[in-house]
């Protein structure tokens, strides 16, 4: 009966320690001429993005992101990377052990590249205070590339991968929900969800500590659009029905 009791209490602990808070919410639909004040967009290219109304999951519009060969933001000149995202503003930032869900759906066009190149197309970094953090990659990342989708974790060094798909899934509303607590202790969290099937249920650190140059408490940030290495071809997303709730 003791082991039994203090099973319950370390449950109760583990469970306990990403608390949640007040329910809140901000959300985006893409329905207007610009871009909403959630929204960051010296990551976005010049002219690289438009509200457009052929191509949506609900309401009237949906953004439309396109990225060239060559196009990189002013800090990113001359290197191997061409980005064009939207990104959270740093007030909407999540603080570590909170629980957050995420809702949003990206449509890949029929004549999407199916190229080998790396390509990240919705990510969730850490914020890194002491401009002195290695790694420096995504937490999260949903990437595409060679056909297949995969959504991987990185805490440490080596990325892991969480899901992976290889069906085709251009021309298609790939509805996403994401419920996060991103910790470092063993009590964060990752459940996923794809057009309503669960693909990610894990349990564990998802975090970088302060051993990679992290402070304590981490801050959180989502961007979505095209981020990938130089190529030759045009790529194109579409980006529609953003939810977080804070939960």
């Amino acid at each position: 009966m003791k082991i039994l009791f203090l099973f319950y209490l370390i449950s109760i602990v583990l469970l306990s320690a990403c608390k949640p808070h007040h329910t809140s919410e901000i959300s985006d639909g893409f329905e207007s001429n610009k871009l909403s004040n959630i929204w960051r967009s010296d990551k976005l290219v010049p002219g690289s993005f438009e509200f457009q109304s052929k191509i949506v999951k609900s309401g009237l519009s949906a953004l439309k992101i396109t990225l060239n060969p060559g196009d990189q933001i002013d800090d990113e000149k001359g290197t191997i990377l061409e980005r064009s995202e939207i990104m959270e503003k740093r007030k909407q930032f999540i603080l570590e052990d909170s629980v957050y869900e995420y809702e949003f759906s990206l449509l890949l066009p029929e004549d999407f590249p199916i190229v080998p190149t790396r390509l990240v197309i919705a990510q969730w970094k850490q914020e890194c205070k002491s401009d002195n953090c290695d790694p420096d990659n995504p937490i999260i990342a949903l990437r595409y590339a060679s056909g297949e989708l995969n959504i991987t974790l990185q805490t440490e060094p080596e990325k892991i991968v969480l899901y992976s798909l290889n069906d085709n899934i251009r021309n298609q509303w790939l509805d996403f929900k994401f419920k996060i607590c991103f910790s470092r202790q063993q009590h964060g969290f990752i459940i996923a969800y794809l057009n309503g099937q669960k693909i990610i249920d894990y349990f564990g650190i998802t975090a970088y500590t302060e051993k990679y140059g992290y402070r304590f408490p981490g801050h959180f940030y989502f961007k979505t659009g095209l981020y990938r290495d130089k190529m030759g071809q045009t790529m194109t997303i579409y980006i529609d029905d953003f939810k977080k709730t804070k939960s």
